[in-house]
């Protein structure tokens, strides 16, 4: 099955929080039938989740049809109540990056603040000179569970998504927290489908996963090369705190970001950032430029 988040007003400008179909506005979860998009009768995917039947009452549920042509994207999950991510996790990136490979998972988190949808605009701030690009597998929680073990973690997992971890490497290097890099208004595109686990062979799926920047190719290989996958993040980040329906786990980016590259490459107004995972979709936006007083997206 997959499912998505669509905007009902495709004319709103997404960057005004107050518009119909905004970041704020009305949205609705749909399930996606060859060229239609079924509307479920709630407002964003993460709902679907929380909702009593989650997913099996959403493969079944029936409403309006929306057409697929033109349907504008909204983040997948807008509000999560949290958005867990994964450093050093693909074996030729912490590598590249000049690591060993770590014991654990190197955890960080993002709010919902910064997720946009699959065709938005990047708000590229003006407060940095090295805006990177992080394409990465997402898993999408869809029941709760604290203190998993194998077996429930597995069944945790609604599916998964593309999301690309947009970052601003200046600041990402200030300190050795990476939380201010990571965290920027408007710049994690995430979607534009949750595509659940039985159409992707498991929970710990082999997938290509690729980024490109102005039709150069930035980063491909295979998220079967995940040094922890998803079954192994949601059992440990679970032994800390609950995990929630609609919440998100960003498993890590391959090699080839523009910080670790000779010369560096960093995105500016502009450019064109296609993220795309086989059998997930893709992400493809815009970078534009965010000015310091306020007249970005909130």
């Amino acid at each position: 099955m997959k499912l998505a988040t669509i905007r009902l007003d495709a004319a709103a400008d997404p960057a005004d929080p107050a518009a119909p179909g905004g970041l704020d506005g009305r949205t609705a979860a749909v399930r996606v039938e060859g060229d239609a998009l079924v509307d479920l009768g709630l407002p964003d995917v993460g709902a679907v989740l929380a909702a009593p039947g989650g997913l099996a009452a959403a493969a079944t549920a029936d409403g309006p049809r929306h057409p697929s042509t033109g349907a504008v994207f909204a983040p997948l999950v807008p509000r999560p109540t949290k958005v867990v991510c994964v450093g050093l996790n693909y074996q030729k990136h912490i590598k590249e990056m000049g690591r060993d490979l770590p014991e654990h998972p190197t955890l960080f988190s993002k709010f919902a603040d910064t997720l946009i949808g699959a065709r938005d605009d990047i708000r590229r701030p003006a407060e940095t000179g090295q805006f990177d690009w992080e394409a990465e597998l997402a898993v999408v929680i869809g029941r709760p569970v604290r203190r998993a073990d194998e077996s429930e973690a597995a069944a945790a997992i609604a599916g998964f998504t593309v999301l690309n971890d947009i970052t601003c490497r200046d600041w990402q290097f200030r300190t050795r927290e990476w939380l201010q890099g990571k965290n920027w208004d408007a710049t994690t595109p995430v979607g534009p489908y949750l595509v659940t686990s039985d159409e992707l062979g498991g929970p710990r799926p082999a997938l290509d996963i690729s980024c490109t920047v102005n039709g150069r190719l930035m980063q491909r290989d295979n998220t079967g090369d995940l040094l922890f996958d998803p079954v192994d993040l949601v059992r440990y980040i679970s032994t800390m705190i609950r995990l929630n329906p609609g919440d998100i786990i960003a498993t890590g980016t391959p090699g080839g970001v523009g910080h670790a590259r000779e010369p560096q490459v960093f995105l500016d107004p502009g450019d064109t950032v296609i993220t795309e995972i086989t059998g997930l979709g893709r992400l493809e936006n815009t970078v534009i430029a965010d000015g310091p007083r306020g007249d970005g997206p909130r």
